[in-house]
């Protein structure tokens, strides 16, 4: 199989060696010299699946804002009320502001992380290649555009052109987040494809269609009884009951498109990582669709909207991790190792690859 790499990681010459703990590669700190590969590994694994972590929390804790109807608990931004940056617990407005709030102090966690991963990369892990440094980026530059779309969904009441957007970011976040997370416990060579061009092809279709089944599901709870607020709040002029249908529809033409994929991985033998990661995607597109559904025959209690939620974070990580697997990072070592994928060779440490060349 011929196989065209889709990144080359060209170390600058005064960077150090990276040096090997686990499954990470780190390099030196000149400004911490005292801090070993251990404790820079330990530190990069905290902040890259810390940042996974709460990107997912989000998205839960927004729903939980819509769910108990919290979506104007705070009435202004960034003060939760005029002249008053925290909220206070009164008899009329009960936990609606602290939830709403609770919401908006973990944006700042996120920043915190992810402002974590992005100095990691640049400081740590130069060794893995400038594609990898400007991902590092979408953690921040992603939460950052949340928190300004967040300020506007509240100055305009929650308005479901803005909540869907808000929503949808975050998603596209958690994406780029796992993908930084295989890439982190990944080899430190030079990207190559595991799988024949037309698999790639076929998962950028399912990937592009994983977005739209988002996109739609959004559509449905902005048809629905979930507006975020007691109040009269603005609801998309769509039929639910066809955006629905519409909805549905879609995800059984992800499982047909996802089916072919498997079939596809599964006579490639160089795909093994891949299979597991589509067949754990199989797994959580069918309990997302189960849950769908009973939420749809049963109302929409809120508890199920609240894992369909959950369902949906994971569903996004799900369509990246099978992304990142159809590409190794594994140095060839020897040579076919393009064809036949990564062996043990890979896992030699890149101080001692180093010295070997």
């Amino acid at each position: 199989m011929s196989s065209q790499p889709a990144e080359t990681t060209v170390p600058h010459p005064s960077d150090p060696l990276p040096e090997q703990h686990g499954r990470l590669s780190t390099q030196p700190d000149p400004r911490l010299p005292s801090w070993s590969a251990a404790s820079r590994a330990r530190i990069a694994a905290i902040a890259f699946w810390g940042n996974l972590i709460c990107q997912m929390g989000i998205i839960l804790s927004g729903g939980a804002v819509r769910l108990t109807a919290s979506g104007l608990g705070c009435s202004t931004w960034p003060n939760c009320e005029p002249g008053q940056f925290t909220p206070e617990l009164t008899l009329e407005a009960g936990i609606h502001p602290f939830v709403e709030f609770g919401n908006r102090t973990l944006t700042g966690v996120l920043g915190v992380f992810a402002i974590a991963v992005l100095l990691v990369s640049w400081r740590w892990l130069r060794h893995k290649g400038v594609g990898f440094r400007r991902l590092a980026w979408v953690p921040l530059i992603g939460t950052a555009l949340q928190a300004i779309i967040g300020a506007f969904v509240v100055r305009l009441d929650l308005h479901p052109g803005l909540v869907s957007p808000h929503f949808l970011i975050s998603p596209v976040i958690v994406a780029a987040s796992t993908v930084l997370v295989v890439r982190l416990y990944e080899g430190d060579g030079t990207a190559r494809r595991t799988v024949p061009w037309s698999t790639v092809a076929l998962y950028a279709a399912i990937a592009a269609l994983g977005f739209t089944v988002l996109v739609l599901g959004t559509l449905v709870t902005g048809t629905g009884p979930h507006s975020g607020d007691d109040g009269e709040i603005t609801r998309i002029a769509i039929d639910p009951r066809l955006i629905s249908q519409i909805h549905a529809a879609s995800v059984w033409l992800f499982c047909a498109l996802l089916a072919v994929l498997l079939v596809l991985l599964h006579r490639d033998p160089r795909s093994a990582q891949a299979r597991v990661s589509a067949w754990a995607l199989v797994a959580l597109t069918a309990v997302q669709g189960v849950i769908g559904y009973v939420q749809y025959f049963t109302g929409l209690p809120e508890l199920l909207v609240f894992f369909h939620l959950l369902g949906a974070a994971l569903f996004a990580a799900g369509i990246a991790w099978v992304g990142a697997r159809l590409v190794t990072w594994h140095s060839d070592t020897a040579p076919g190792a393009a064809e036949a994928g990564p062996g043990p060779a890979d896992r030699i440490t890149a101080a001692a690859d180093g010295s070997a060349r």
